[in-house]
């Protein structure tokens, strides 16, 4: 299953809008994190994976491909977690949005499924303001 979350990134101290694309498909379980990203988006894996748990979901032992466009442009920080996790409930089918809902998740997750305030959200999003009407942070970031 496929399944498409909007997020941020900042490039110098201007923003851009990040596809988060997530497939799961059956096979080994593993968790992988492809379109450029360091290691801080690469450690969400284990935040990602802590938070649904101890937030009543369930987390599929199946094969995850989650993919971060553009796959040119260097992805920073924690600020993916939140739009990680939703792109995997969706995928599973554990959460249903409707189609014409279609907000940019910001947000650090931590292992009991609470978020976190995460930094650069004012111009990250006023850089995206334009396409974007809504958005999803941590309260301490609205």
């Amino acid at each position: 299953m496929l399944a498409k979350v909007k997020s941020t990134g900042l490039f110098g101290i201007n923003g851009f809008i990040v596809d988060i694309e997530t497939d799961i498909s059956p096979g080994l379980p593993s968790f992988d994190i492809v379109g450029l990203a360091d290691t801080a988006v690469k450690e969400s894996r284990e935040r990602v994976r802590s938070a649904i748990k101890n937030s009543g979901f369930d987390f599929p032992m199946k094969r995850i491909t989650v993919n971060m466009a553009p796959g040119d442009t260097r992805k920073e920080g924690p600020a993916y977690d939140l739009a990680i996790a939703i792109g995997i409930l969706k995928a599973t089918g554990q959460i249903v949005e409707p189609t014409e809902f279609q907000p940019i998740f910001l947000g650090e997750l931590s292992l009991d499924g609470s978020i976190r305030p995460v930094n650069g959200v004012l111009p990250m999003l006023l850089s995206v303001s334009h396409t974007v009407h809504d958005v999803i942070v941590p309260t301490a970031n609205a």
